[in-house]
């Protein structure tokens, strides 16, 4: 294929999907996204969209939109089991990159997503779930879906996430997704329940001699409008074990978990409603991210664990970085091998850095969680300028 695609097939609307539509719709390149899941607005707890991420938000007119939903971090602070201030990280966001980090709900992010590509004439296709691709030389390259359809394209962007169904169809014997041993409990409570404790914009995080709790403000809404999450040791328990038992009991866990936390830790635990309990899984690192005409973004690509607070943002670089690739007209082999030798060492070392922030999260002796707090005092410092990269990076002028 010497000349850019014409039409896209885009498997996946979460964050990477419906931008990468966006953006290759505007690079003259049919766009349309096909969703396993039904249309829902409901779903998924809190995230931040770091600056790199948000200078994608305001090169496709959301930037705006996502600070007045959302909420604007100033910092980053870190705290021990007890309360005492351990350091902080991420201050003068804006300032220094050009935008500010911001916490929102992921339902909010997706609903605004959707809309946009909904306005930018993408063509939105729910409850696809694909079984199989058909890449076959000179014809369109096929998706077959569980429902019996089938739709064709030029070329087939994978951005359905860690349990890419495109990623098996890309690389068959591949690395599948593995389990961390971490677990995930997190969702939302009142603003008021944050009131008199002068968290203002910023976030703030608890390590524990097991574990880590972490709360902030992530939206204007009163009655939903501050998210929270606790990451634990799973101690062999996954998240479907937990989601079989009723609230009550997912809510009695996190009080004995968290029991003798500092404020308000407690009050928030107290607080929760319809908590989400989710595995923190990772990726091997892939050998490949394409075959043929079909390539790998996002999640799908490089799966991050959280602990970087990097997912969302590199997801938004992906599809910008795509889009203006793609809109060079090269022979799409050519540009698919030149975004993943682009992309490929930037999300790898991010990678990286969240496996190794996942550490400090797991448990520890009392003595070992005495002096993991003391090298924080220390290091954080001087880490906060080796994380500088991730944040100034604009996929924009690269």
């Amino acid at each position: 294929m010497s000349n850019r695609p014409r039409k896209a097939l885009i498997i996946g609307a979460g964050i990477a999907g419906p931008v990468a539509a966006i953006l290759l719709r505007r690079a003259g390149i049919e766009s349309a996204i096909y969703e396993a899941w039904p249309y829902s607005k409901g779903i998924g707890g809190g995230l931040q969209i770091a600056p790199n991420g948000m200078q994608v938000m305001d090169e496709i007119g959301l930037a705006g939109e996502l600070v007045s939903r959302g909420s604007v971090a100033e910092s980053f602070d870190f705290c021990s089991q007890s309360g005492e201030r351990l350091g902080s990280l991420n201050r003068d966001m804006e300032r220094r990159f050009g935008q500010p980090a911001v916490n929102v709900c992921r339902a909010t992010l997706n609903e605004m997503l959707i809309d946009k590509a909904w306005c930018s004439c993408v063509s939105l296709y729910f409850e696809k779930r694909l079984i199989k691709i058909e890449d076959r030389g000179d014809q369109p390259i096929i998706a077959y879906f569980a429902d019996g359809t089938t739709a064709e394209g030029d070329c087939l962007i994978g951005a359905d996430g860690v349990h890419s169904m495109v990623r098996r169809q890309v690389i068959p014997d591949g690395p599948a997704p593995f389990d961390t041993g971490l677990i995930g409990f997190g969702g939302f409570v009142p603003r008021a329940v944050l009131d008199g404790t002068a968290i203002g914009r910023r976030v703030v995080t608890t390590f524990g001699q097991s574990g880590f709790f972490g709360y902030g403000f992530c939206s204007p809404d009163q009655n939903d409008g501050a998210m929270w999450w606790s990451t634990q040791p799973a101690h062999g328990m996954d998240a479907a074990m937990f989601r079989a038992q009723d609230q009550a009991t997912i809510k009695q866990h996190l009080r004995d978990f968290h029991r003798g936390w500092h404020d308000p830790i407690p009050a928030i635990i107290e607080a929760a409603e319809n908590i989400v309990v989710t595995d923190t899984l990772d990726v091997a690192t892939l050998p490949t991210w394409s075959r043929k005409r079909s390539l790998l973004i996002g999640d799908a690509a490089h799966a991050t664990s959280p602990h970087a607070g990097q997912g969302a943002s590199l997801a938004l670089e992906d599809a910008m970085r795509l889009a203006r690739l793609m809109q060079d007209g090269q022979e799409l082999g050519v540009t698919f091998q030149n975004f993943e030798a682009e992309r490929r060492p930037r999300a790898e070392k991010i990678v990286a850095i969240a496996r190794r922030n996942g550490n400090s999260k797991r448990e520890f002796s009392a003595t070992g969680a005495w002096i993991r707090n003391q090298m924080m005092k220390w290091l954080l410092p001087l880490g906060a300028k080796g994380m500088d990269f991730m944040y100034a990076y604009d996929a924009r002028a690269v």
